[in-house]
């Protein structure tokens, strides 16, 4: 590691942990290859670790990161250091798993560091899960969907009730609630959410349409029209008054996975829950429902009608 790389390394660390003896002594042990000999654990003891060394966070709730914020934060990395340390646990005598810091330990990689500061921790499986959802809860800007998928894997994979989860975050069970909720709404719409098309206020007005089809109208109105939260509220009032057809109580057979396929990409094409119905002689039909004239003006306009 060359000079400018160690003094990246460590830079800021003293001032930041009130630690400096800790920091000092795990850059020059690193630059001298004996990471090992100063291994220690805790919040406040800092070890130089290789980047190699450090398997990605197998429970990590973020699955996208920004590219050109990344490559910000690595610029910074290499004018002031890695002011904060990533978290790991020990796996082997030269292996580790983060628990927290992806966006860093990425982030230092662009900038072309080996090495960078770790707090080492013990932790099992399912602590290492609950340590690395709470960070992100907590301190990452995760969207509503990243949000309500890291709840609901603390509750399954953590065995938590909805109560003790709220403790564990600093949020009230209603607000835990509301986000659970969202993973009820069809792919399309929490697609919308996680890429910021519509709002968690947006949303959460969706989510009492128990009609699909006025739903995915709705979620379709909200993006081409620019629907305010308050108009959305009012327009799933109105369509909730309006009852819905009823359908003959028939049990279709099964469709196949691949008209199951079908169905679900033009779903998501149409924003209107289409019906995909093949018999066993090959013959059927595919049914495009809409709720309004302008609803069908919308889908005869998508079929170039």
């Amino acid at each position: 590691m060359s000079g400018d790389k160690r003094n990246a390394l460590g830079r800021g660390l003293g001032a930041l942990l009130d630690d400096s003896v800790h920091v000092n002594a795990a850059t020059k042990k690193a630059s001298e290859g004996n990471v090992d000999k100063l291994e220690t654990e805790g919040l406040k003891a800092v070890n130089a670790v290789k980047i190699s060394e450090i398997e990605v966070n197998p429970f990590q709730p973020r699955t996208e990161f920004d590219e050109q914020a990344l490559r910000e934060l690595a610029d910074s990395i290499l004018l002031q250091g890695l002011i904060q340390p990533v978290t790991v646990r020990k796996t082997g005598s030269r292996s580790y798993q983060l628990i927290s810091g992806e966006r860093r330990l990425r982030a230092s990689k662009l900038a072309g560091l080996t090495e960078i500061p770790a707090y080492v921790r013990t932790a099992n499986d399912q602590q290492m899960l609950e340590m690395a959802l709470i960070e992100n809860i907590q301190r990452e800007n995760l969207n509503a969907i990243e949000m309500a998928l890291s709840f609901q894997r603390m509750i399954d994979e953590c065995n938590l009730k909805q109560e003790e989860l709220g403790d564990r975050v600093s949020k009230n069970r209603s607000t835990v609630t509301n986000y659970l909720r969202l993973l009820k709404l069809p792919p399309v719409v929490q697609s919308s959410i996680r890429d910021g098309q519509i709002s968690m206020g947006h949303a959460r007005a969706l989510v009492n349409v128990e009609d699909a089809a006025k739903l995915l109208y709705i979620h379709h109105q909200i993006i081409e029209k620019g629907l305010s939260v308050r108009k959305v509220e009012e327009l799933v009032r109105e369509l909730q008054k309006k009852p819905a057809k009823k359908s003959i109580d028939t049990k279709p057979a099964p469709a196949s996975f691949h008209a199951q396929k079908i169905q679900a990409d033009l779903t998501s094409k149409f924003n209107s829950q289409v019906k995909v119905k093949v018999g066993q002689n090959g013959k059927g039909s595919i049914e495009i429902p809409f709720i309004s004239e302008d609803d069908l003006g919308r889908i005869l306009e998508m079929l170039d009608w």
